[in-house]
């Protein structure tokens, strides 16, 4: 049981900061170049984007983070009482705040991806500044903030896995 714990976590680990290390890329690189580009450049970018983001590797890492999270903590309920007490609040946490990013992100996030996918193509969009005016800021304020809980869950099963390896001498 404790090789499954063990992977549970590291899997949930990996997922999890993939997730983070994407929306974080958005927030330091990927909207600070295309704030310098054209309203057209802007708008045809995240239309071409917003269809190549939706594969198997994106579902499996925004997914699967919740998935392993869980299975993680199914399993730190049968662990002894010390790792459960050390660990299972950790993976709480992570998971929690994982959901908290996941309801930013088809909250706020996926509806403004959907309707600069709605604007139609870019050669028949009348206003392709009121398109981008509707979008930027907004979008760009809660990738941020789902950058930082992302991050914060993260750092919460990064401390989960550290108590883990200390309380079963696999550290």
């Amino acid at each position: 049981m404790t090789g499954l714990r063990t992977t549970s976590l590291v899997l949930a680990l990996i997922t999890t900061a993939l997730s983070a290390g994407l929306f974080f890329v958005w927030s330091y690189s990927v909207m600070p170049g295309l704030k310098r580009s054209s309203d057209r450049t802007f708008v045809e970018f995240l239309q071409h984007t917003n269809k190549a983001m939706l594969n198997g590797w994106f579902a499996l890492t925004f997914g699967g983070a919740v998935v392993f999270m869980l299975l993680a903590g199914a399993l730190l309920l049968g662990a002894d009482s010390g790792i459960r007490s050390a660990v299972l609040p950790w993976v709480i946490a992570a998971l929690v705040l994982y959901i908290v990013q996941m309801g930013i992100t088809f909250g706020v996030n996926v509806p403004l991806n959907d309707d600069i996918d709605k604007a139609g193509a870019v050669d028949k969009i009348a206003d392709l500044a009121a398109v981008r005016e509707h979008f930027e800021a907004k979008w760009v304020r809660w990738n941020n903030v789902r950058s930082v809980v992302s991050v914060a869950s993260f750092s919460s099963l990064t401390w989960a896995l550290l108590q883990y390896g200390r309380h079963t001498g696999k550290s």
